[in-house]
C-alpha cells in the first residue's frame, strides 16, 4: 500500500490538487465578484497546480465583506460624534459652495459625505508640497515643535538616513513627555531590532500593520496599509504618496530623481485624519483608545480652502476612492489631467476615461517610462492602445521615476493621496486621498502637471501600433495577472 502510494505520490498529489480547484473555483463563481478577476483566478488555478492554491489562499479573501475590520468603537465614542456632527456644513454653506465653485460637482460633495460620512470642510490652509525633500524640511521642523501628541501612519519607514532623522526626533519628543503613537506596514516598512527597542525605551508606542509573521500569514500579506498620515498635537496634518525612506529624498548622491506630491494642511480637514488614524490605531494595538479633547483643538486658519478627507479599504462597505474619481471624470466639461505610477485600472474607469475623451474633455495621463515593477509596466502598457484610440493623450515621465498621485479637473477639482490607478488600490489596500475643491490649489497642481510634461514624451499612436508583437505578448501574459497586482 505505502509503495503503490510512493510511486504514485505526484498523481496522488495532482489529483487532490484538482479536488480542490474545483471546489475553490465554486467558491469564487458564488462570491460574484468582478467576471475579469474571477477568470483570472480561475485560470490560475487551473494552469498553475499547487501554485494557483497558495495565490489563492494569500490573495483571494475578500476582507471588506468578511467585515474583520471593526470601526464602530472608534466612531461612537462621545468626542468622535460631537467631532464629526461640528465638521457637518450646513445647507446654506453647501448652497453657497455650489453657486461659488462646484457647479455639478457637488455630487462628489454627496457621493463621499454618503458613503463613508466623509465631511466637507471649508476653514482649511493646505500646501502643495513637490518631492520628499522638501516635505521633510517642513515635516521635521513641525515635528521638532510638538508639545502634545505627535500621530503618524505609514506604509514605509525605512530606518535609513531620513528615517533615522525622523526617528530621532519620534524618540527625543517620546522622552520630552510628548505621547508618540506610530502605525506601520508591516511588509512596506523595514526597521531593525535595535530602533525598534529604542523606540519603545523612549516611549514611542508603536505598532506593525497586520504582521505577516506566522501564525497570522494567510491572506494578510494582500490588505496592506499603504496611507501615509502624520497629525501633530490635532492641529497639523500631512497626506500625500512621499513615504519615510531615502528613495523618496532626491539626495545629491542619489540613483534616480523622484518626482512626487504631498500635502501639509492646517485646519478642520485635520480633524478628519485625526479620525481615521485613531480608527487605524484601534485596529493595530488591539485595545482601545480613550479620544482625548486634545486630539481636537480649535483650529487655528483663516484660509478657505474646501476639502473632504476620502478612505476607502477592507473597512469601508464601498469602493470609495474609486467611486469619486469615476464620478469627477464622467462629470468633467473641459479637462482631466491624470498622474500615477500605476496605471492598472478596471473597466469602469477605462470606460469613463475613454468616454470622457470622445466627447470632447481634453484627457491626459502621466505615467512613468521605467517603472519598478516589470509586470505592472507591461500591465499598464497593455491599456495604452485603447486610450490612444479615443484620442487620450498619454506621456511618460523621463527625468526619473513619478510616484505622485494627482487629477485635476477643469480648474476646480483636484486629489492627492496614496491611491494608485489599479486594482490593489481601489479594492484591496487602504488608501486615503484629500479631495479639494478650490480654483487656486487646481491651477497650481495643473502648473505642476504641464511642468512634468517637459520631462515627458508624448506616445505617437502610430508608433506604438507598431510595437513588437513580443511587447504585445508580454502586456497580454501581465495583463492577465492585473486583477491580483
Amino acid at each position: 500500500m505505502l509503495a503503490t502510494i510512493s510511486n504514485n505520490i505526484w498523481v496522488i498529489l495532482i489529483a487532490i490538487n484538482y479536488l480542490l480547484v474545483i471546489l475553490t473555483a465554486f467558491v469564487v463563481l458564488t462570491k460574484n465578484i468582478n467576471p475579469t478577476k474571477t477568470i483570472s483566478y480561475i485560470i490560475i488555478l487551473v494552469f498553475f497546480p499547487f501554485f494557483g492554491l497558495i495565490v489563492y489562499y494569500l490573495f483571494g479573501q475578500e476582507y471588506r465583506k468578511n467585515k474583520i475590520f471593526n470601526r464602530k468603537n472608534i466612531l461612537n465614542q462621545k468626542i468622535i460624534t460631537d467631532v464629526s456632527k461640528r465638521l457637518k456644513p450646513d445647507k446654506e454653506e453647501i448652497k453657497e459652495l455650489k453657486e461659488d465653485l462646484l457647479d455639478d460637482k457637488i455630487k462628489l460633495v454627496k457621493l463621499l459625505h454618503s458613503n463613508e460620512n466623509a465631511p466637507l470642510t471649508t476653514n482649511n490652509e493646505v500646501k502643495i508640497i513637490k518631492n520628499g525633500e522638501n516635505k521633510f524640511e517642513l515635516l521635521l521642523a513641525d515635528l521638532r515643535k510638538a508639545k502634545q501628541h505627535i500621530h503618524m501612519e505609514y506604509y514605509i519607514l525605512r530606518d535609513d538616513k531620513i528615517g533615522l532623522e525622523v526617528i530621532d526626533i519620534l524618540c527625543a519628543k517620546a522622552n520630552e513627555g510628548v505621547k508618540v503613537r506610530l502605525s506601520i506596514d508591516d511588509v512596506g516598512s523595514s526597521v531593525s531590532r535595535k530602533n525598534k527597542k529604542r523606540m519603545v525605551e523612549s516611549g514611542v508606542e508603536w505598532h506593525s500593520f497586520m504582521p505577516v509573521l506566522f501564525p497570522g500569514f494567510t491572506g494578510k500579506m494582500n490588505y496592506r496599509n499603504h496611507r501615509k498620515i502624520v497629525i501633530i498635537d490635532g492641529q497639523i496634518g500631512y497626506i500625500g504618496g512621499i513615504n519615510v525612506s531615502d528613495t523618496y529624498v532626491n539626495y545629491d548622491d542619489s540613483d534616480k530623481f523622484w518626482r512626487d506630491t504631498h500635502l501639509r494642511i492646517i485646519g478642520e480637514s485635520v480633524k478628519s485624519l485625526q479620525i481615521h488614524f485613531l480608527m487605524t490605531w484601534e485596529f493595530v494595538s488591539k485595545k482601545e483608545i480613550e479620544i482625548e479633547e486634545s486630539f481636537f483643538p480649535k483650529e487655528n486658519c483663516n484660509e478657505y480652502v474646501a476639502m473632504q478627507i476620502a478612505a476607502s479599504g477592507p473597512d469601508t462597505d464601498w469602493a470609495n476612492i474609486m467611486e469619486v474619481i469615476f464620478t469627477a471624470i464622467v462629470t468633467a466639461e473641459k479637462y482631466v489631467y491624470l498622474t500615477t505610477p500605476y496605471f492598472i485600472p478596471n473597466e469602469q474607469i477605462i470606460t469613463a476615461l475613454q468616454v470622457a475623451s470622445k466627447s470632447g474633455v481634453d484627457v491626459r495621463l502621466l505615467i512613468p517610462k521605467d517603472s519598478d515593477s516589470w509586470t505592472a509596466k507591461h500591465a499598464t502598457n497593455s491599456y495604452i492602445e485603447c486610450l490612444l484610440e479615443a484620442d487620450i493623450k498619454i506621456y511618460r515621465y523621463c527625468k526619473g521615476f513619478i510616484h505622485a498621485k494627482t487629477i485635476v479637473i477643469d480648474d476646480v477639482f483636484s486629489t492627492v493621496g496614496t491611491t494608485n490607478m489599479d486594482y490593489r488600490s481601489f479594492n484591496i489596500n487602504f488608501e486615503i486621498n484629500a479631495i479639494i475643491y478650490n480654483k487656486e490649489k487646481s491651477l497650481e497642481l495643473k502648473s505642476h502637471f504641464f511642468e512634468d510634461l517637459n520631462e515627458s514624451e508624448a506616445i505617437d499612436k502610430d508608433r506604438w501600433l507598431k510595437r513588437p508583437k513580443i511587447e504585445k505578448l508580454k502586456e497580454s501574459y501581465c495583463r492577465l495577472w492585473a486583477p491580483l497586482l
